[in-house]
């Protein structure tokens, strides 16, 4: 297999084992690893059970609730130590359309990191109220000007990357988790060189459980980008080079 898919969960036994199943559906050839944080409500012996029955999973059980961030990066090593190619962050609690997956992994034929984003042509969020799309705009807008990336969707968690990318950081330098996470991760691919695209999708809310993300990540996620901003025109004062190439692309999917 030369693609794996992390899902780092913590109290999804409403929504594991459909995710599972649709991703096993819609990627015949890539295999997934569930990063359980300790769920009290039995996650990890839901997605296990999927795992016994496919031979495609693999559940990571961890004793505590590290973060999403945390998660990542755990996953990352584990998949890169393994050889595997290809790397795809998503959601658990099917906000994120596991059938887009295939299309991400094609995306990177030409590219080190694509991305689905809600803020391109054809990307939508029709369940969210306007407040919260505002402040989700203003957030990526600000992180994209403030980081000079031609962005539209930093804060997006459905991904997928080359592995050669990640192999070349310092995961464990990567300090930041939620909204900041995925910013930072961005940030360090458009760094190195790699080449960023977007692709067009469909976020849809949560049905079941309860939403992880909190004021206190959203205010880590915008101190950290204006910190990375003020050390970026730093060194462009200093005339540090910089060349980053990035480039959106927004691919045909058919229905």
């Amino acid at each position: 297999m030369s693609a794996l898919v992390v899902l780092p969960t913590y109290q999804e036994a409403a929504n594991i084992a459909v995710v599972l199943r649709r991703l096993l559906d819609a990627t015949l050839d890539v295999d997934v690893l569930v990063v359980d944080d300790g769920s009290p409500d039995g996650t990890a012996d839901l997605a296990q059970a999927i795992a016994d029955e496919s031979g495609r999973v693999v559940v990571m059980r961890r004793t505590a609730k590290l973060g999403l961030g945390d998660a990542y990066r755990a996953g990352f090593t584990w998949g890169i130590e393994r050889g595997y190619k290809t790397l795809v962050e998503m959601d658990a609690d099917l906000s994120h359309d596991p059938a887009v997956v295939p299309s991400l992994l094609a995306a990177l034929e030409h590219a080190d990191l694509a991305i689905g984003s809600r803020y391109v042509p054809g990307g939508s969020i029709p369940a969210w109220a306007w407040h919260r799309r505002l402040l989700s705009r203003f957030g990526n807008q600000y992180s994209s000007w403030i980081l000079g990336l031609d962005v539209a969707d930093l804060t997006s968690g459905f991904r997928a990357y080359r592995a050669d990318i990640i192999r070349d950081m310092d995961l464990g330098a990567i300090r930041a988790g939620g909204y900041g996470f995925q910013i930072e991760m961005a940030y360090r691919v458009a760094t190195a060189g790699g080449r960023i695209v977007e692709l067009p999708i469909r976020f849809m809310d949560r049905t079941e459980g309860h939403s992880k993300m909190s004021f206190r990540i959203t205010v880590e996620a915008l101190a950290l980008v204006t910190f990375w901003g003020a050390r970026r025109l730093r060194e462009r004062m200093t005339k540090t080079p910089a060349s980053v190439e990035l480039q959106h692309e927004t691919p045909h999917q058919g229905n």
